[in-house]
């Protein structure tokens, strides 16, 4: 299986992958703010990294990034990407603080974004896991606050592994209250990977 023959059933299989992984990621995350978090059409796309950064703003724009890498029957990265307006919505909704955009974080915003990455990604993967009856072993969640250049560079070197172009699946979500949260999905399997997800399902 490569990227330049991927049929447009595969591409509504990965859609599909990302609708239902965002689904149950959006529930944790609306169990943990006690409030409806509504999930838009996740996207599933080929893109070089300059679009992917284009894709969550620009490389420039400032970031939280939550990185974990897979193993197992699948093996390749996840990260969720949140711009820092939607994370310090998080953290007010989540830690009951008054906290402004423009205030620094402190160890104990830190410590409780990482739970909330941990948590979503968590309920992503293991809906991943339950569809397709693969195995999929994940890191420790690594967090980054930076520019989505500097953050995007991790899953960027393992592009270039692949090649020039990588698929991902892209997922937006936002909430109902009067703070806008959005996020990124960014799922990254190797192309191999790719393939046996597609065999799990009776694809090819």
């Amino acid at each position: 299986m490569s990227q330049d023959n991927m049929n447009e059933m595969e591409f509504d299989v990965l859609r599909e992958i990302g609708n239902i992984g965002s689904g149950h990621a959006a529930t944790a995350l609306a169990k943990m703010l006690n409030q409806k978090v509504d999930i838009k059409v996740p996207k599933a796309v080929v893109c070089d990294f300059n679009a992917l950064c284009q894709m969550v703003g620009g490389e420039e724009k400032l970031v939280i990034g939550i990185l974990l890498t897979l193993d197992g029957d699948v093996d390749g990265m996840m990260m969720f990407i949140m711009d820092l307006p939607s994370a310090y919505s998080l953290l007010r909704k989540m830690m009951f603080v008054d906290l402004k955009d423009e205030d620094e974080l402190n160890e104990m915003h830190e410590s409780a974004l990482h739970e909330i990455g941990n948590i979503i990604t968590g309920a992503y993967l293991s809906s991943l896991s339950d569809l397709t009856k693969l195995k999929i072993n994940a890191s420790i969640p690594y967090m980054s606050r930076d520019m989505a250049g500097a953050v995007l560079s991790v899953p960027a070197i393992e592009f270039g592994k692949l090649g020039d172009k990588a698929v991902m699946i892209e997922t937006e979500f936002d909430d109902s209250g009067e703070d806008t949260l959005n996020g990124y999905f960014l799922l990254i399997p190797t192309m191999e990977s790719y393939g046996k997800i597609m065999s799990s399902l009776g694809i090819c």
